[in-house]
């Protein structure tokens, strides 16, 4: 009722979450964190944080992908960051327009963890595209990511 959906939505909503993250959250070592502290740590991060942070879980989402989605590719990655972002209730969307692709993340979470966000794509991308370049709007709340990948790419058709 608080929802304002039915049972059936719900139950679906449910067991749609539990096989797309849940299932595999433990496995993998995630643990839950409020947001309050993601927030003050991010508020102390300095670029060279970021960078170890993100050279640390590289090869951890490689792993996790590989787990997860039974291989390691771009769609597979993509794939994964969106049953992530859904998972841990962040805003995420993926539009194509054309052949960009923009991958749009709103985070709430200050303009650190944005470049960390930023950052982390960049990375991810450039190891599967080296030859494409991506360009990001950030702010505070939110990070968008463009690329081109072609009108007809889709990370669910792998």
């Amino acid at each position: 009722m608080q929802k304002d959906i039915s049972q059936n939505v719900l139950v679906r909503q449910i067991l749609e979450k539990y096989i797309k993250w849940d299932r595999f959250a433990d496995k993998i070592g995630m643990i839950p964190i409020p947001r309050g502290i993601l927030e003050t740590l991010g508020e102390e991060m300095t670029g060279e944080d970021i960078d170890g942070v993100i050279q640390v879980m590289a090869p951890l989402i490689k792993e996790s992908v590989m787990f997860m989605k039974g291989k390691y590719d771009l769609k597979r990655c993509i794939e994964t960051f969106e049953d992530y972002m859904r998972a841990s209730g962040m805003n995420s969307d993926h539009r194509i327009e054309g052949a960009l692709h923009h991958f749009i993340i709103q985070h709430e979470l200050g303009m650190k963890w944005s470049l960390f966000a930023e950052q982390l794509l960049k990375e991810i991308f450039h190891e599967f595209l080296p030859s494409k370049n991506m360009k990001c709007q950030t702010s505070e709340k939110t990070v968008i990511a463009t690329i081109e990948l072609g009108s007809d790419f889709s990370e669910h058709d792998y």
